[in-house]
């Protein structure tokens, strides 16, 4: 089987995948290759002793798995994380503070003539972004599709996206959400409004603004670069605000740049099963969120956890050293893809089926639109549905 057409971000995915030499063995105890039916019974004992478990991931999964999670959750009274809480945790909570003006990907394709990509660099993090989306596309309404375009890189510095866009704005380090104050007044206020101290030339920032309230439709795709910058939940605020604000002259979006997986299904099903959407505890019987307190990191850094089930490890490396050395400290059971070298050993360690290549499923693209997985090949490993579903079935009733 050979990888073809594949992105520069997909393409090594699939043949890591590819390469991946057959086991006999989809679980093992302490190491040791292990019957099934005894990973599942020694992963049910781990976490029904716990007082204060933790389950982390979610974003490698799918729609049925991320269900089960939220089943077992709430079954044995633990917190539940996702991968959004070291990402785009501030930009989930800047939504819930003041909205969001949004849209799906196929209007941006065929509508809108403006682009912003503000605080990301989409041609390393999202390489068919531009063909698919934002720069390319052509329609009734864009028949020349780039050339109908105007596109502009908001960041501290230029990186790869640079080459591709019309205008680089440079801002200096920090000082986002003072651009986007000025930028709220000039729009509101209209060009005479006096400026002081812009955090960009003066003529730049003026010009900025005619372009956001001139355009027929805008939209801007905004990365890390906001929402991991200091207070990035305020910042982010403030770029949803001065959205909103530009629709009373023109249709202006904002859409946040993920990263790859199904994290966006993650927010989706943890909100559609308790209402919040990810840092959720249920240790009192039903949902309580607190982002920092229920944070998986900020649980793992304070000693707060005594068991953990983690469903995909990838993302571990981006821990703390502090979480990681408290995550290896306590009992884990453990949900890796056949290709991923695991990021902790687990007492207890699941190899399982990856939904779109072995097993159909449903992910959700970045803005929230489901997409169906289909399965295309076949594969001995269970899903972590299947997992899930079966330490479940191996609890004591209560």
């Amino acid at each position: 089987m050979r990888v073809e057409r594949a992105c520069p971000l997909a393409e090594p995915w699939f043949e890591a995948l590819r390469q991946t030499v057959p086991t006999t063995s989809t679980a093992w105890i302490k190491g040791q290759n292990a019957r099934y039916e005894d990973a599942v019974a020694a992963a049910a004992e781990i976490l029904s002793r716990s007082h204060a478990p933790l389950i982390y991931g979610l974003s490698r999964s799918s729609s049925p798995g991320q269900r089960a999670a939220v089943e077992l959750a709430d079954r044995i009274g633990a917190s539940i994380d996702t991968t959004a809480s070291i990402c785009h945790g501030p930009s989930i909570m800047a939504i819930q503070e003041v909205g969001e003006s949004t849209c799906t990907l196929g209007e941006v394709a065929d509508r809108a003539d403006l682009v912003v990509f503000w605080g990301a660099n989409p041609a390393m993090s999202h390489p068919r972004h531009f063909e698919r989306y934002s720069l390319s596309p052509r329609s009734d309404v864009l028949p020349r599709g780039r050339d109908d375009r105007h596109v502009i890189l908001i960041d501290t510095t230029a990186n790869e996206t640079t080459a591709v866009v019309d205008e680089f704005v440079e801002v200096p380090e920090g000082r986002h959400f003072e651009l986007i104050c000025q930028l709220r007044d000039l729009i509101r206020r209209g060009d005479d409004a006096p400026v002081t101290s812009p955090v960009i030339p003066e003529d730049r920032l003026r010009r900025l603004a005619r372009a956001f309230r001139s355009c027929r439709y805008g939209v801007v795709f905004f990365g890390l670069g906001l929402a991991q910058s200091k207070l990035g939940h305020h910042v982010v605020s403030g770029l949803l605000k001065l959205v909103a604000e530009l629709n009373a002259f023109t249709r202006f979006a904002a859409r946040r740049l993920r990263i790859p997986g199904d994290v966006a299904g993650a927010d989706s099903v943890l909100c559609w099963q308790t209402g919040f959407p990810f840092a959720v505890n249920l240790g009192r019987g039903y949902p309580r969120y607190n982002p920092g307190e229920f944070s998986a990191q900020n649980l793992l850094e304070s000693g707060e956890v005594d068991s953990c089930l983690v469903i995909g490890t990838e993302s571990l490396k981006d821990f703390s050293p502090a979480a990681r050395k408290s995550l290896a400290s306590i009992p884990t059971v453990v949900l890796d893809y056949p290709h991923v070298k695991s990021q902790v050993d687990g007492n207890v360690r699941f190899t399982t089926s990856v939904y779109g290549v072995h097993a159909a499923g449903t992910a959700y693209r970045m803005d929230e639109t489901p997409i169906p997985l289909r399965s295309l090949c076949s594969s001995d490993f269970p899903t972590d549905e299947t997992v899930i579903r079966d330490i479940l079935a191996r609890l004591p009733n209560v």
